[in-house]
């Protein structure tokens, strides 16, 4: 049973024990069909897209999302509190996806699993637009500099330390209000939580010698403005180190080719146009994608990630058509920060 629906390949990556994937698996059996109709019902699988879906549930499922909530109900069971889980992916690499599924699967494990994205520490619309005077380069909300990293750090100290408060507020945010310009909004009171998934696009990402953008010519970075602006975006990440100091383990979902995100991206707003609800246009998304690979360049920040055991604990290769591929631990002999240690 377990190898048949967990290949052997994938029990390794995710360091899982045959004897303790069987208990697991007899555990969610009766559950089982009530999991497949929960997942179904997510956003991502809407009626719309149920025609591909019941084929892809069973890849999904078996060869990444149970054998991956297992590998964090584990590292969980050797904590004496919250596990941090960090989770790396561009746009459209199905991270929001992942977490979801994850919460859903491991609240059946009986984890109170809760996940917060990097989106949620935003600052708030008049701080952002005190500080898009300050920069006008801080054109969209997403890059270093634009997250109240204060805010991140009290939530998740409090979510590591519940038995000190009677409940936490969780930071929510509204990607819609003011025009698309975003809001914080009421926050989500919880009481506790077993494992925390902090999911983002640069989550974890470190800074790199700032030599290296000294006459670099890495398109989209092109200019003098460019190497200017990716110069000090990379400064700002120092300001966030702290945050990922928090984090236990760090998963990077890593495209088979970076630029799958500019299709990925165009491809949403088709779907969204064809409902009848406003975009983006076409050169707007080219605009908007490279923006943010000026910011913080996928060779220069991610790339390395996924060969740095000591920031990063899996690799999850995504493909064109979105579905998982290779699966590994990452293996660099090239000396880096601990994620979980004093920065």
């Amino acid at each position: 049973m377990a190898n048949g629906l967990i290949p052997p390949e994938r029990a390794k990556a995710f360091e899982i024990r045959a004897e303790n994937l069987e208990e697991i698996l007899k555990s969610l059996s009766p559950l089982g069909q009530s999991i497949y109709d929960d997942i179904l019902s997510l956003p991502s699988f809407s009626q719309k897209k149920l025609a591909s879906a019941p084929e892809k549930l069973s890849l999904y499922f078996g060869n990444l999302w149970l054998p991956l909530a297992i590998k964090l109900a584990e590292s969980r069971q050797k904590l004496t509190r919250p596990l941090i889980q960090g989770i790396l992916g561009g746009q459209g690499t199905g991270k929001t996806t992942l977490c979801r599924v994850l919460c859903l699967i491991l609240e059946r494990l009986g984890y109170r699993t809760i996940s917060i994205s990097i989106d949620d520490l935003y600052k708030t619309y008049q701080d952002r637009q005190i500080l898009q005077k300050q920069d006008p380069r801080l054109i969209w909300r997403g890059p270093p500099g634009t997250h109240d990293i204060d805010l991140g750090l009290e939530v998740l100290d409090k979510l590591c330390s519940p038995e000190r408060y009677n409940s936490i507020q969780v930071p929510r945010f509204d990607k819609s209000a003011w025009g698309g310009a975003g809001e914080r909004t009421e926050p989500e009171i919880i009481e506790s939580a077993d494992i925390v998934l902090f999911e983002g696009w640069f989550m974890g990402v470190q800074p790199i010698d700032p030599t290296i953008f000294d006459n670099l010519i890495l398109p989209p970075i092109e200019t003098d403005c460019d190497r200017k602006f990716a110069t000090d975006t990379n400064e700002r990440l120092k300001d966030y180190l702290p945050l990922w100091s928090k984090l236990d383990k760090l998963i990077v979902l890593y495209p088979t080719d970076y630029h799958l995100s500019l299709q990925w991206r165009l491809q949403a707003e088709q779907e969204m146009l064809a409902t009848g609800k406003s975009g983006m246009t076409e050169s707007q998304i080219h605009d908007f994608v490279k923006y943010f690979w000026k910011a913080l360049h996928p060779e220069l920040f991610i790339t390395p990630l996924t060969r740095n055991s000591n920031c990063t604990d899996l690799v999850i290769e995504i493909n064109q058509d979105r579905t998982p591929g290779k699966i590994y631990k990452p293996s660099d002999s090239t000396p880096s920060t601990p994620l979980h240690t004093s920065l």
